[in-house]
């Protein structure tokens, strides 16, 4: 097991089974959410070097972590964070070493390198252009 997702709220955890899994409503998805409001296919977690990853597969209500909703390509799920599928809350649950095999610091996630990339060399460093 590579860890689980804890529905907040009460229910059983769902066990991590795969490195790779499909969450939505159909039957064919690896964790099947019986909910109106989950898409067929509405997210698709992965584990990489060590980490969960969560990418929205175009869903109608979104997908969210910690209340952001993931607009990237993907976004890391640490462990204590909130999945929302939808309006379904879950807390990620998982040891990126023991679990995932994980060294060193995580991997950054597109909204991370996104942010970074919109900022000046000045503006990452903290500083303002002077006004002359």
């Amino acid at each position: 097991m590579f860890g689980e997702l804890v529905p907040l709220g009460g229910g059983d955890p769902i066990p991590l089974l795969k490195k790779r899994l499909i969450i939505g409503r159909r039957e064919s998805c690896d964790i099947v959410l019986r909910f109106a409001n989950v898409s067929g296919q509405h997210c698709e977690m992965v584990a990489d070097n060590g980490y969960w990853f969560v990418m929205d597969k175009g869903s109608r209500n979104g997908t969210k972590v910690n209340g952001v909703r993931v607009m990237s390509m993907r976004k890391r799920l640490d462990p204590g964070d909130t999945l929302y599928v939808a309006k379904h809350k879950y807390e990620v649950r998982y040891s990126p070493a023991e679990q995932l095999g994980a060294s060193g610091e995580p991997p950054a996630d597109e909204d991370d390198i996104r942010d970074i990339m919109n900022q000046s060399l000045l503006e990452r460093a903290g500083l303002q252009r002077r006004k002359t």
